[in-house]
């Protein structure tokens, strides 16, 4: 039986007045549009990288109701080379639940929030104590990788028994006041200190009663995910320039960049040969195959291969219904990945990309 440490949240609390962080931009303003959006662009993203991320969507979509009320493209657009692209979406649908559900007043209860696309227990226990003040518990990698060393919890965290066992540990150290601070001190010991490669023991102030450090075996704890192999896909991509625009189309919502612009893709040079045969308007054009770009997802690496296709005259069957023509000097704000970023910035930037049929990168 696990034993649990009654001065836990008096130990985090106190290294938290001193050492936590109390400067990013989410605490300037703990209202609960702040919380939500950054709890969001947090999940499987680094502060240092959500910082200026949060600051230009805040700035642009400064509250509820102008998330709800944005295109889609808009909230894309800001999101773009985030990754993780499902949390902007469900970002934006939740937002109009709000507005429309709530009367645009995030709400408390906690199964209502716990319900709305992209929140889950652990988002809306941060949402409520951080912004209301309310005692829930959470249970993020951070937070997961304390309890796991301080209290010597075999096994990995995504197995069920493991992640309850510390359900059950993050719920009984959680304090009833200042639940909110104790919380953002988990998430600061778990960034500062208690790091997932060389912790800084020294400096943690629940050092003496750590199981992991007693045994000195703090890597070993939380456990590795069982190894799986990425299968890797051969992608093609159709860079099809007139001058300087580029043609991009929408993707469906199921697919992995669904909602964003891309490419044209083919799963064969074949097939993009076929494609550009097929095209009532065929004019002359110069073609030539770029090197290989890779692109990883959480389950499975692409192998991207740019076909670059430059046209003399702009093809009339390429209708504005069914996709856009990205200006390459006057970019329309739409969601993009990546890679489709790069290629982009590569035949803006580049003069010689740009007005030459042979390209290079």
């Amino acid at each position: 039986m696990t034993r649990l440490d009654s001065s836990f949240a008096s130990k985090l609390l106190l290294w938290a007045q001193q050492h936590g962080r109390k400067d990013l931009p989410w605490q300037r303003d703990r209202q609960p549009y702040s919380i939500w959006l950054s709890e969001i662009m947090l999940q499987q993203t680094q502060v240092v990288t959500v910082i200026r991320y949060f600051e230009r969507f805040l700035e642009q979509l400064p509250n509820l109701r102008a998330l709800a009320t944005a295109p889609l493209d808009q909230v894309l657009h800001l999101w773009s080379g985030l990754g993780y692209y499902a949390r902007a979406r469900n970002l934006h649908r939740t937002a109009q639940i709000i507005l429309h559900k709530y009367a645009g007043e995030f709400p408390q209860d906690f199964a209502q929030v716990a319900a709305l696309p992209g929140i889950g227990r652990s988002t809306a226990g941060a949402i409520l104590s951080l912004a209301f003040g309310e005692s829930y518990p959470i249970l993020d990698g951070n937070v997961k990788r304390i309890l796991a060393r301080y209290y010597a919890i075999a096994g990995w965290p995504g197995s069920n028994p493991v992640a309850q066992q510390l359900w059950d540990l993050s719920r009984q150290v959680t304090p009833q006041q200042q639940a909110g601070d104790f919380n953002q001190a988990m998430m600061d010991l778990g960034s500062l200190v208690c790091t997932r490669q060389q912790p800084s023991c020294y400096r943690c102030p629940l050092q003496k009663g750590c199981q992991a450090y007693r045994l000195q075996r703090c890597q070993e704890y939380p456990r590795k995910p069982p190894k799986t192999i990425r299968p890797e896909k051969q992608v093609w991509f159709l860079l099809l320039q007139y001058q300087r625009s580029v043609w991009l189309t929408p993707q469906a919502p199921h697919k992995l960049w669904g909602g964003l612009f891309c490419f044209p893709q083919f799963s064969s040079e074949q097939a993009l040969q076929q494609w550009l045969q097929q095209q009532p308007d065929r004019y002359p054009a110069t073609i030539h195959s770029l090197p290989t770009l890779s692109h990883t997802f959480t389950h499975l690496y692409w192998t991207i291969h740019p076909i670059h296709c430059k046209l003399v005259e702009r093809p009339k069957n390429l209708s504005e219904g069914s996709g856009i023509w990205y200006h390459l000097t006057a970019p329309p704000r739409i969601g993009l990945a990546a890679p489709i970023q790069r290629l982009l910035q590569q035949l803006a930037l580049d003069p010689i990309m740009a007005n030459s049929s042979i390209l290079s990168c």
